[in-house]
Protein backbone atom coordinates (compact mmCIF):
# COMPACT_ATOMS: atom_id res chain seq x y z
CA UNK A 1 0.00 0.00 0.00
CA UNK A 2 1.69 3.07 -0.97
CA UNK A 3 -0.33 5.40 1.09
CA UNK A 4 -0.46 4.23 4.82
CA UNK A 5 -4.10 5.45 5.41
CA UNK A 6 -7.20 3.91 3.55
CA UNK A 7 -10.11 6.50 3.48
CA UNK A 8 -14.26 5.06 2.95
CA UNK A 9 -15.82 7.49 1.79
CA UNK A 10 -19.80 7.34 0.41
CA UNK A 11 -23.25 7.99 1.14
CA UNK A 12 -24.86 6.74 4.16
CA UNK A 13 -25.72 2.87 4.73
CA UNK A 14 -23.41 1.77 1.65
CA UNK A 15 -21.43 -0.43 3.70
CA UNK A 16 -18.41 1.93 4.96
CA UNK A 17 -17.84 0.68 8.10
CA UNK A 18 -19.00 -2.95 7.37
CA UNK A 19 -16.03 -3.18 4.60
CA UNK A 20 -13.77 -0.94 6.21
CA UNK A 21 -13.79 -3.48 9.36
CA UNK A 22 -12.66 -6.42 6.55
CA UNK A 23 -10.63 -4.34 5.02
CA UNK A 24 -8.56 -3.64 7.86
CA UNK A 25 -8.69 -7.21 8.86
CA UNK A 26 -7.28 -8.47 5.19
CA UNK A 27 -4.28 -5.73 5.32
CA UNK A 28 -3.70 -6.22 8.72
CA UNK A 29 -3.87 -2.60 9.96
CA UNK A 30 -6.03 -0.68 12.42
CA UNK A 31 -9.51 -0.01 12.00
CA UNK A 32 -11.00 3.58 12.60
CA UNK A 33 -14.46 4.97 12.46
CA UNK A 34 -15.27 8.70 12.48
CA UNK A 35 -19.11 8.46 13.86
CA UNK A 36 -17.57 5.72 16.48
CA UNK A 37 -14.98 7.81 17.35
CA UNK A 38 -17.78 11.11 17.46
CA UNK A 39 -19.94 8.48 19.84
CA UNK A 40 -17.21 7.94 22.13
CA UNK A 41 -15.97 11.42 22.70
CA UNK A 42 -19.50 13.48 22.15
CA UNK A 43 -22.27 10.78 22.75
CA UNK A 44 -25.10 9.48 20.18
CA UNK A 45 -24.95 11.04 16.86
CA UNK A 46 -28.90 12.47 17.19
CA UNK A 47 -28.19 13.76 20.07
CA UNK A 48 -25.52 16.00 19.04
CA UNK A 49 -27.43 17.04 15.73
CA UNK A 50 -30.92 17.87 18.34
CA UNK A 51 -28.84 19.50 21.55
CA UNK A 52 -26.18 21.32 19.73
CA UNK A 53 -27.23 21.10 15.27
CA UNK A 54 -25.69 19.72 12.72
CA UNK A 55 -22.78 22.67 12.21
CA UNK A 56 -21.13 21.76 15.64
CA UNK A 57 -21.27 17.70 14.80
CA UNK A 58 -19.40 18.60 11.42
CA UNK A 59 -17.07 20.42 13.93
CA UNK A 60 -16.58 16.86 15.80
CA UNK A 61 -16.01 15.55 12.42
CA UNK A 62 -13.72 17.20 11.23
CA UNK A 63 -11.63 16.71 14.70
CA UNK A 64 -12.40 12.51 14.27
CA UNK A 65 -11.30 12.42 10.39
CA UNK A 66 -8.11 14.87 11.07
CA UNK A 67 -7.35 12.12 14.73
CA UNK A 68 -8.25 8.76 12.31
CA UNK A 69 -6.44 9.99 9.54
CA UNK A 70 -2.72 10.41 11.28
CA UNK A 71 -1.95 7.00 12.04
CA UNK A 72 -2.08 4.41 9.38
CA UNK A 73 -5.20 2.55 8.91
CA UNK A 74 -8.21 2.33 6.96
CA UNK A 75 -10.60 4.55 8.29
CA UNK A 76 -14.62 4.69 7.44
CA UNK A 77 -16.11 8.15 7.72
CA UNK A 78 -19.61 9.63 7.87
CA UNK A 79 -21.35 10.31 4.97
CA UNK A 80 -20.73 13.98 5.24
CA UNK A 81 -17.21 14.15 6.50
CA UNK A 82 -16.47 15.12 2.74
CA UNK A 83 -18.35 18.35 3.52
CA UNK A 84 -15.41 19.89 5.13
CA UNK A 85 -13.06 21.59 2.72
CA UNK A 86 -10.53 21.00 5.79
CA UNK A 87 -11.45 17.54 5.63
CA UNK A 88 -11.31 17.35 1.63
CA UNK A 89 -7.69 18.90 1.78
CA UNK A 90 -6.98 16.96 4.72
CA UNK A 91 -7.51 13.30 2.07
CA UNK A 92 -5.04 14.80 -0.08
CA UNK A 93 -2.84 12.33 1.93
CA UNK A 94 -4.51 9.29 2.03
CA UNK A 95 -5.82 6.96 -0.72
CA UNK A 96 -9.76 7.80 -1.12
CA UNK A 97 -11.79 4.69 -1.68
CA UNK A 98 -15.49 5.96 -2.57
CA UNK A 99 -17.84 3.16 -2.64
CA UNK A 100 -20.44 4.16 -4.94
CA UNK A 101 -24.24 2.38 -5.34
CA UNK A 102 -27.48 2.73 -7.52
CA UNK A 103 -29.42 2.81 -4.25
CA UNK A 104 -31.40 -0.05 -4.46
CA UNK A 105 -30.60 -1.97 -1.45
CA UNK A 106 -30.77 1.11 1.00
CA UNK A 107 -34.31 0.80 2.26
CA UNK A 108 -33.73 -2.12 4.08
CA UNK A 109 -29.96 -1.20 5.33
CA UNK A 110 -31.11 2.31 6.66
CA UNK A 111 -34.26 0.93 7.98
CA UNK A 112 -33.57 0.32 11.61
CA UNK A 113 -31.19 3.24 11.86
CA UNK A 114 -31.04 6.66 13.44
CA UNK A 115 -30.10 8.99 11.00
CA UNK A 116 -30.77 12.52 11.71
CA UNK A 117 -30.96 13.78 8.46
CA UNK A 118 -33.38 11.45 6.99
CA UNK A 119 -36.78 12.42 8.28
CA UNK A 120 -38.17 11.79 5.21
CA UNK A 121 -36.19 7.95 4.65
CA UNK A 122 -35.10 6.89 1.35
CA UNK A 123 -36.37 10.44 -0.68
CA UNK A 124 -33.96 12.32 1.98
CA UNK A 125 -31.28 9.38 1.38
CA UNK A 126 -31.54 10.20 -2.56
CA UNK A 127 -31.29 13.75 -2.35
CA UNK A 128 -28.25 14.10 0.14
CA UNK A 129 -26.29 11.68 -2.21
CA UNK A 130 -27.03 13.23 -5.49
CA UNK A 131 -25.95 16.11 -3.32
CA UNK A 132 -22.62 14.73 -2.51
CA UNK A 133 -22.08 12.81 -5.12
CA UNK A 134 -19.77 15.16 -7.40
CA UNK A 135 -17.71 15.45 -4.05
CA UNK A 136 -17.05 12.06 -3.69
CA UNK A 137 -16.27 11.62 -7.09
CA UNK A 138 -13.81 14.51 -7.17
CA UNK A 139 -11.91 13.23 -4.29
CA UNK A 140 -11.72 9.44 -4.91
CA UNK A 141 -8.65 7.41 -5.86
CA UNK A 142 -10.81 4.34 -6.57
CA UNK A 143 -14.12 4.17 -7.16
CA UNK A 144 -16.24 0.56 -6.24
CA UNK A 145 -19.65 0.50 -7.41
CA UNK A 146 -21.06 -2.15 -4.81
CA UNK A 147 -24.30 -1.65 -6.19
CA UNK A 148 -24.72 -5.50 -7.91
CA UNK A 149 -21.60 -7.26 -5.97
CA UNK A 150 -21.36 -8.62 -2.57
CA UNK A 151 -19.68 -7.17 0.32
CA UNK A 152 -16.98 -10.03 -0.55
CA UNK A 153 -16.61 -9.09 -3.96
CA UNK A 154 -16.12 -5.47 -3.05
CA UNK A 155 -13.35 -6.11 -0.29
CA UNK A 156 -11.92 -8.05 -3.08
CA UNK A 157 -11.91 -5.68 -5.55
CA UNK A 158 -10.83 -2.92 -3.07
CA UNK A 159 -8.03 -5.01 -2.15
CA UNK A 160 -7.02 -5.57 -5.95
CA UNK A 161 -7.26 -2.00 -6.89
CA UNK A 162 -5.15 -0.42 -3.64
CA UNK A 163 -2.06 -2.96 -5.02
CA UNK A 164 -2.42 -1.42 -8.37
CA UNK A 165 -2.73 1.80 -7.06
CA UNK A 166 0.81 1.61 -5.64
Amino acid sequence: MGKDVVVLIGPMGVGKTTIGKKLARALKVEFRDTDAMIVAEHGAIADIFAKLGEPEFRRFEEAAVASAISEPGVVATGGGAVLSELTQSRLGSTTVVYLSTDGRHMASRLANGNRPLLQNGLDDWRRIYEERKPTYESLADITINTSNQTMASALDEIKTRLTKND
